[in-house]
Formats: C-alpha cells, structure tokens, sequence
C-alpha cells in the first residue's frame, strides 16, 4: 500500500465502544488512513496454537478495535461514509470453535482450532479445499451516544460487529453519527468468510486495511447501508452450488437446521468431521433466506459452493 497516507498502529486499539475516549487521531473528510489490526484473539493465538489453547482465551482481550479517530465536521444525523481501498495480508489465518458461541453451541461444547494459510488469491483451508481470499473488516463502526462502555460483540446502529463479507476492496459503508468526530475503529479482519459465520469465526487474521473517509451531511439513516461495485458471489459460481434447507416457524431455528444438515453432508459427501464442517460451513457456505411470506414456516437455505474442492 503506498505511503500517501495517515497510520494508525496497532498498539491504538480498545474493546468496547466507548465515546470518552479520547481520539487518536483526526482527519479532514476526504482522507485516506491505514489501520493496523490486530486478529479478534487480541494476539493469543498463534500458527502453532492448539485446540486447547481457544479454551484458554481471555474475553477481557479478544475482538480489539483500532482507534478511535476523530472526522472534523461530522455530526449526530450525519453519515460517516468509509470506502474501502486496500488490505495488507499477515498471510495465515484461524478458525475456531469457542464454547458458547456460535449458531449450534449447544451442539459443538469442545474447543477446536484451525489454522489456515493465505495469500492475496486463495486461503488454503486444507490441501484439498481452497477458498478465495476475500479481506474484509468483521468490526467496523462508531461510537455511540450512550454513555459508557458497550461490548463489542454485537452489532448495532452505529455498525459495530456486523461480518460483513461484502465489505470488502471497493465497498462504500455508510454509518450513522451519533456523537460529535463520529469516533471511528475498526477491528476484526477476515480473510475469507461465508455469510452468517455460523461457527462464530472466519478466517481470522491480522492486516492492513487503507479506508477513505467523507461525509453525508444530515443523511438521516437509523442503520448502516453499503454500496459494492459488483456482483457479491461471482468469485464462487462457475461450478454450482450444493444447498440444504431449513424450515421452520423461528429463522434462527430454520438456520440452524439449514447447517446441521450441511454439516450431515459434508461428512458424508467428502469426509469431513463435525468439527471441520462446521467451521467450513462457517468461512465459506451462504445463508439466504429464501422466503419469508408463507406463514407459518419461514426457509433458510444454506450454499455450498463446490468450486472449493480441488
């Protein structure tokens, strides 16, 4: 990435939004500035960390933000628009399953870990399944206008932990101000992701991302909107798709079954064990739902996109 910009490193990071804190740095709108991010463990796994080790993790530590800074000019009923330029890749990445979280918690209590290693074309997930590396912020959002300090795990109407996969090089992100600077971080990155991250991890992985910054004066949104240049799966098309189903009164119940019964297939159709299956399913199959309308059951459908297998 070229030099032709502000940086913040690393060592500027916080775990919960929090809008007392104190600005690291501000920019005018129109300014370019590089983030340094460390990976959502905070640091605390490495290449050759085990599955032990997830069960070690220290929650006071993990899903770290950059920043924050501050944007002249941008204020409560503004919308902070951020474009996303570039990423620098550390080259390896984790998935992990972490008990108590995740779509099937209660399903998958043991901790377990995957590494895998990337560069700027495929994530390598195992010698017979690849991926297209796809960075993107999983954390990126603002402070908020309540006071104290607010977890960074869920998402929220100033953004926040949202896993994105679709913001990734060339995606404008618009989110809404709700304090004065806006107070902007940014955390979290991934390198590849399915959507829905069903497992509670991507490929998580420490980067670079270079984002642009301007301004919607008085845009007026409750939520976050986004923009992205082309097509959101096309990377993953030419050979199909394998899909299973869920369907159910309750969506979280329809997905849910949508990726048991993915898991089923994986395990059958190419060997994988649960474990693994889930956290494939996690960095590379897409929820959608399907239909919302026929009540009293609602579909959630799960792709599995067979262009990964080699």
């Amino acid at each position: 990435m070229g030099a032709s910009h502000k940086t913040i490193h690393k060592q500027h990071h916080h775990f919960g939004w929090d809008n007392s804190l104190a600005p690291v740095l501000t920019v005018a709108p129109g300014e370019t500035v590089e983030f340094e991010v460390v990976d959502a463990s905070g640091g605390q796994l490495a290449r050759d960390s085990r599955h032990e080790d997830v069960a070690k993790l220290d929650f006071e530590r993990v899903n770290p933000v950059t920043g924050p800074i501050y944007v002249d000019g941008a204020e409560p009923g503004d919308a902070l628009v951020v474009e996303i330029l570039d990423f620098e890749p550390s080259g390896w990445g984790w998935t992990a399953i972490i008990p108590g979280f995740g779509l099937l918690a209660d399903e998958f209590p043991e901790p377990f870990l995957h590494i895998s290693e990337y560069d700027e074309h495929e994530v390598r997930f195992t010698p017979d399944i690849r991926l297209p590396t796809r960075p993107f912020p999983g954390t990126i959002g603002l402070a908020l206008k309540e006071p104290g300090v607010h977890s960074v795990v869920p998402p929220r109407e100033a953004g926040g932990n949202m896993d994105i996969r679709d913001l990734t090089r060339g995606a404008k992100l618009y989110l809404p101000v709700q304090v004065p600077g806006a107070l902007f971080s940014v955390g979290d990155t991934h390198a590849a992701q399915g959507d829905g991250e069903v497992c509670g991890t991507a490929i998580e992985s420490s980067m670079n991302i270079r984002l642009r910054f301007d301004l919607k004066k008085q845009a007026g949104f409750a939520r976050p909107r986004f923009e992205i240049p082309g097509p959101p799966t096309r990377h993953l098309d030419e050979k199909g798709y394998e899909v299973t189903t869920g369907i159910a009164p309750d969506l979280m119940q329809a997905a849910r079954d949508a990726v048991r019964d993915m898991i089923d297939h994986l395990g059958k159709q190419y060997g994988l064990s649960p474990e693994m299956a889930y956290a494939l399913a996690s960095v590379a199959v897409d929820l959608r739902i399907s239909e919302v309308v026929d009540a009293p059951n609602w579909i959630v459908a799960a792709y599995l996109p067979r262009a990964i297998f080699r």
